[in-house]
């Protein structure tokens, strides 16, 4: 979200500065941004006035594609066929269209406007 409302700048977000701002171990976050960056999704800038961009405008990046980079896929369940039940196969059936449905809206769903209702909360938060 961070190099999403960055996107403008021309300047690449340093690692610390995201670290610190948001409460995360520096460690997790380069974890996170090397999935980001193996998936396309984020770049990196060497040097000292280096960090990370978004590579994309945050309207053509989907929140699927976010959590698809750093947790993998929704995934369907892999059925045993040679311990498979009528139990097992109607909740393999379920949990399937259910992830297949998550992953449908995951991807509809932009970063842009991900920071557009963030905005919008904290403006509304000054008012109550």
């Amino acid at each position: 979200m961070e190099l999403a409302a960055r996107y403008h700048d021309p300047h690449p977000t340093r690692l610390n500065d995201i670290a610190q701002r948001h409460g995360i171990p520096n460690g997790f976050l380069v974890q996170i941004l090397i999935q980001l960056k193996s998936a396309g999704i984020v770049s990196s800038v060497r040097g000292k006035s280096g960090g990370y961009r978004l590579v994309q405008d945050p309207a053509m990046v989907s929140l699927g594609s976010v959590m698809s980079a750093v947790d993998g896929s929704t995934g369907e369940v892999i059925q045993n066929s040679e311990t498979s039940t009528p139990f097992g196969d109607v909740l393999n059936s379920n949990w399937n269209s259910i992830s297949q449905n998550l992953s449908l809206q995951l991807a509809e769903i932009t970063i842009a406007q991900l920071i557009q209702e963030s905005r919008d909360l904290g403006e509304s938060m000054y008012y109550i």
